[in-house]
């Protein structure tokens, strides 16, 4: 079990403990993926952890983009944090039913935009159930709550960005989806996207700093995964994925190994994949 770190990621005794706790603000952030015929909005609102308010990925993101679920900007993130009663001074946990999945998005999303005390539930919602702990299918009472948001640009990339990286070779550019789609042996989950992966990028699937259980690796064992990725963390890092969401989860990895100089690739492989004149390599990094 990971140490308690409200900044990042706290257990599920901790949460149990600050549960009553006034200033605690609880979130779901279940997401499926395309294809998956799972109803996360369903789910939630059949049982979810006392007090939890649902938060969207899909719908808190901005809408003006092709893309799936970017980033939205300041001024929606602001309205739909205060319609859900989350503001400043809140201490913000969140977590999802696959264990350690989308939840660390949301954190990073909260960090993008200068909310910095917010820490994922390691292990999740499996582990809070399987631990027989308490649930609930009532909808929290939610009071606006002013929330002060200062965007922090520097934990986000775009495609020319991210393009000039993987050119110069200045960033470690890491890809957190599965070694046989970074590869480019099997089809995109997404249709119309090419296989490959970003040239210079290294790979390190997320699933492999998780322990069976849903929760993160000890501060030893990730950095020896980042080392076995032949990972450079003398650099400044960028994470990619698929769509924005599990690279979040590298990106969390690295702050608790107390790397700071990263930033996450929005667009990711939705939209590296889809542009016909980005290079596309294939096989090993």
């Amino acid at each position: 079990m990971a140490n308690d770190d409200p900044r990042t990621l706290v257990s599920t005794d901790w949460l149990a403990a600050h549960l009553k706790d006034p200033d605690l603000r609880i979130l779901d952030a279940t997401f499926v993926m395309p294809g998956d015929p799972r109803d996360a909005k369903a789910a939630y609102t059949a049982a979810h952890i006392p007090g939890a308010r649902y938060f969207d990925i899909d719908e808190i993101s901005d809408h003006r983009s092709d893309l799936p679920h970017m980033a939205p900007p300041v001024e929606k993130f602001m309205s739909r944090m205060r319609a859900m009663g989350i503001g400043d001074g809140h201490q913000v946990v969140v977590y999802d039913a696959e264990g350690l999945f989308s939840a660390a998005r949301v954190w990073w999303l909260f960090r993008l935009m200068g909310q910095m005390d917010i820490a994922v539930l390691d292990g999740g919602f499996p582990k809070w159930l399987a631990e027989g702990r308490e649930v609930e299918d009532m909808l929290p009472m939610v009071r606006d709550r002013h929330m002060t948001v200062r965007r922090q640009n520097q934990l986000v990339k775009d495609v020319t960005q991210v393009s000039a990286a993987s050119k110069l070779g200045d960033y470690e550019i890491i890809d957190a989806r599965a070694a046989e789609r970074f590869r480019g042996e099997v089809d995109e989950p997404r249709p119309g996207l090419r296989k490959g992966h970003i040239p210079g990028s290294k790979n390190l699937p997320f699933k492999d700093i998780l322990n069976p259980d849903g929760t993160m690796m000890d501060a030893d064992h990730l950095r020896a995964a980042f080392a076995s990725a032949g990972v450079d963390l003398s650099k400044p890092v960028i994470t990619t994925c698929g769509s924005g969401v599990t690279a979040a989860i590298l990106s969390l990895a690295l702050e608790r190994i107390g790397k700071t100089d990263h930033s996450l690739y929005d667009g990711s492989w939705c939209e590296w994949g889809a542009f016909p004149t980005l290079p596309v390599a294939t096989g090993k990094a």
